[in-house]
């Protein structure tokens, strides 16, 4: 190599800068594909994400391969560096040490910031070319490849690390929210919610979404036959629940619409009422949304009451409450109860529950424990606030601004800093 050329050396010295800039990007673009577009561009049949999926079943193999051909070039061009420096400098003692200063700054720039900030941004311009050139050099320096990764993969099994087991495509609950949270661009934020809405139906049981029991509106049969009459006509409800004295003693659910037919007749009575009546269905409060949902379809019912495991009850829930879980503000009025303000503060009815509070704003006030804002304000305070008193929530700030007796009504969140 003494006799070669200057030109020839720093020919060759080139060709090794543009080599290492190949293997440090295609290295970092193969490492940053998205592996989601990378599937579906496998299953659209595109020949280079075929390529490149294939090679990154087995991220070892072509890490150790990526890795042993650029230390080879980048050692190459050092030893190609000395001898230029010698031989343009034959008189300076330092010779060396600033060729090698040089290459490293050349090297830094050329070989490695740039191509590897390139492949950051546009990672598909240089992975998918890239494969096309790995495969068959896999194949060619596959021996030297297996047998530099047998003491990678012992050292990794000694710090408790498996690679065959290694499953780094797969995303958990709490990832999926993030990517469907962030992809603002892509849909309407009413369909985000929709979609955290189905995620979150894995953790949801009917006690997070039911009616509380103090809000239930029923038919007492106790009551006068004109005051039960008045009841069926005002009702906004379909169903309403029968009972006698206490939502305890439920005798079944009345449906408006066979009602009604009834309601003006002269013979019309709560014996009338009682032989119209469905048999109640009874939920146990730890169901999961999901499979009461599939409960409801199976025996084609949409209303049922939450009991504990004493059989006492605590709740309603009915099919739209379910769906409403899903589909959140499009079917009910989550955002009236929720109201941003110009400041940036949110206005609370504190009847609502604290999953549709995370789902309108965003937050992440706890979920286990109280099911209300206002049972989660009882719960940290320990009382019930009077009104003016400020609150440090979890972290967020808010003002009761109403109450009644034993309830919150109404409360400020201030604006997050």
């Amino acid at each position: 190599m003494n006799e070669m050329p200057l030109s020839m050396l720093l020919g060759v010295l080139l060709l090794m800068l543009i080599l290492s800039a190949f293997f440090s990007g295609s290295e970092t673009s193969l490492m940053t594909l998205n592996r989601y577009r990378l599937r579906h561009l496998v299953k659209l049949k595109h020949p280079g994400a075929i390529k490149t999926h294939q090679l990154l079943k087995r991220p070892d193999r072509l890490i150790g391969l990526i890795l042993l051909c650029n230390n080879f070039v980048n050692t190459f061009a050092a030893s190609i560096t000395t001898i230029l420096a010698i031989r343009l400098f034959p008189q300076e003692e330092s010779s060396i040490a600033i060729g090698a200063g040089v290459l490293t700054l050349v090297m830094l720039i050329f070989s490695e910031v740039t191509p590897k900030t390139l492949a950051a941004i546009k990672p598909e311009l240089l992975a998918f070319p890239a494969a096309w050139i790995y495969e068959p050099l896999l194949k060619i320096l596959y021996p030297v490849v297996w047998f530099v990764n047998i003491f990678v993969n012992l050292l990794l099994r000694m710090v408790g690390v498996d690679v065959n087991k290694n499953t780094p495509d797969s995303l958990n609950r709490d990832e999926l929210k993030s990517i469907i949270t962030e992809a603002e661009s892509l849909m309407p934020p009413r369909y985000q919610k929709m979609l955290l809405g189905i995620l979150d139906l894995e953790s949801a049981t009917v006690e997070d979404i039911m009616t509380p029991r103090n809000e239930i509106v029923g038919i007492d049969l106790e009551d006068p036959l004109e005051e039960i009459v008045g009841q069926i006509k005002d009702s906004p409800h379909t169903q309403l629940a029968v009972y006698k004295k206490s939502i305890d003693r439920i005798i079944g659910f009345l449906h408006l619409r066979k009602v009604l037919i009834e309601v003006n007749q002269p013979y019309f009575d709560k014996q009338t009422i009682i032989n119209l009546l469905s048999q109640p269905v009874f939920i146990p409060e730890n169901t999961p949304v999901h499979t009461q949902m599939l409960n409801f379809k199976k025996e084609k019912i949409r209303i049922g009451l939450v009991v504990d495991e004493y059989g006492d009850v605590q709740g309603l829930v009915t099919l739209d409450d379910l769906l409403q879980e899903i589909v959140g503000e499009l079917i009910t009025d989550e955002v009236a109860a929720a109201q941003p303000q110009h400041d940036g503060s949110y206005l609370v009815d504190a009847g609502i529950t604290i999953r549709e509070l995370n789902r309108v704003t965003q937050w992440a006030l706890p979920t286990e424990g109280p099911k209300t804002l206002n049972g989660l304000i009882i719960e940290v305070m320990e009382t019930i606030p009077e009104p003016g008193t400020s609150i440090d929530l979890h972290g967020y700030q808010l003002e009761v601004i109403k109450r009644n007796k034993n309830t919150v009504k109404l409360v400020k969140f201030l604006p997050r800093k």
